[in-house]
């Protein structure tokens, strides 16, 4: 047999098992977290009620750690109700909240200063410029320089908290040598169409890979809307002034915490500390905010984030750009092959896990799982070519 037809099955056959194998070890990364999560926090039956409280693993009222909710904001009028009626049924005794209003041009100054008369202890942080180059990453970094808390706590204006958020974040945060939980976000269904059920799918395959690279031990994302971390693992990586700038300043936080202190970090799987965000209005807006998130991956300043998210996006690329070409080289087909079978894997664990969050559809997901990978490999034909995204009207360098 030619050498060139051994190095070729090797190769088709090979990819196969490589991206096959490490989908499985994604899953097993997954159930270890959501075991976790369901042994030291008492939430991770995602069956529960939202927001259920789980008294018997709650925090002694004496080791309640001060919480400082930091939220950066910038044009937020409209849609920032749902968060601040969220926010003030917070029953966590020792929550500060923090605002960082960037350059605000509508009424979210004056939307801030109501919901500081319903709730004590809340700073308005009002900023006149901002220098960037990641003007929400420069927020961030005020915010934390005028927070008290022993825990940081982030979300953004567009989201909704469940009650007892505070308390279900801080009480995963209780074992010693814990530095950051991620915490799962989801998107509201916003209405008919596959349009608005691809984004509630997307974000939930979204968790349900970094929470399979948690438990890997390979944190390099997360969601930047629910996040908590200690402020001894900010100090042991030299503050957040240390985090290189990034289109995903919150990926770029995590992996700083894995590669540059000894502090775990966790994935919470439970529906008491779900957050539920607004969806895009348009496929324009969604890919602006994916394509970020993809830069954010491919060109993240952390080399094992790098290398584990262009892995995983190219070998999805080669599977996709294969199918064009199978029916002319019709052994390609393990290429495609490989990538819907752990996209099936994927969907089912994330319908195993998350589907209590996600719309009722039924058989329509599986519309979603073939759709993903190709959505997944336009935005790295769009990264690779250098297309640049914004956030709120300013645009972010890879």
């Amino acid at each position: 047999m030619p050498v060139w037809i051994v190095l070729y099955n090797l190769f088709r056959f090979g990819f196969a098992l490589v991206f096959v194998g490490l989908h499985c070890a994604l899953m097993v990364g997954l159930f270890r977290e959501w075991r976790w999560d369901h042994q030291r926090s008492g939430a991770g039956d995602i069956s529960q009620d939202r927001g259920a409280a789980f008294p018997e693993t709650a925090l002694p009222q004496a080791e309640n750690p001060k919480v400082s909710v930091i939220i950066p904001l910038r044009n937020e009028a409209r849609r920032m109700g749902g968060l601040l009626a969220s926010l003030v049924r917070q029953d966590y005794p020792l929550t500060e909240f923090i605002f960082i209003d960037d350059r605000s041009s509508d009424g979210t100054i004056g939307l801030l200063r109501e919901f500081a008369k319903k709730r004590e202890g809340v700073t308005i942080i009002a900023l006149e410029e901002n220098p960037g180059p990641n003007h929400k990453q420069y927020a961030l970094n005020r915010g934390i320089e005028a927070a008290s808390g022993t825990l940081l706590l982030f979300t953004d204006a567009d989201c909704e908290v469940p009650p007892g958020w505070i308390r279900a974040m801080t009480r995963r945060m209780r074992e010693n040598r814990i530095g950051v939980i991620i915490g799962p976000v989801f998107k509201k269904h916003g209405g008919k169409g596959f349009f608005h059920l691809y984004q509630c799918f997307d974000h939930a395959v979204r968790y349900m890979y970094l929470a399979g690279s948690t438990g890997l031990g390979a944190a390099g994302g997360g969601f930047g809307n629910n996040l908590i971390l200690s402020r001894e693992a900010l100090q042991a990586i030299g503050g957040y002034g240390t985090i290189p700038p990034s289109p995903t300043e919150d990926a770029a936080l995590i992996s700083r915490i894995r590669s540059h202190s000894n502090y775990a970090i966790h994935s919470a799987c439970g529906k008491d500390a779900a957050v539920e965000t607004a969806g895009e209005s348009s496929w324009k807006a969604l890919i602006n905010q994916t394509l970020r998130w993809n830069n954010g991956g491919l060109f993240s300043p952390d080399k094992t984030t790098r290398l584990n998210f262009g892995f995983l996006m190219i070998t999805i690329s080669m599977g996709m750009l294969a199918i064009p070409l199978v029916p002319f080289i019709p052994s390609l087909w393990p290429l495609p092959g490989a990538v819907f079978f752990a996209m099936t894997l994927n969907t089912i664990a994330t319908l195993a896990i998350f589907g209590s969050s996600l719309p009722k559809k039924g058989a329509a997901y599986g519309l979603q799982l073939i759709f993903t990978p190709m959505y997944f490999t336009f935005l790295t034909l769009l990264s690779f070519f250098g297309v640049k995204v914004d956030w709120k009207g300013s645009q972010v360098s890879s």
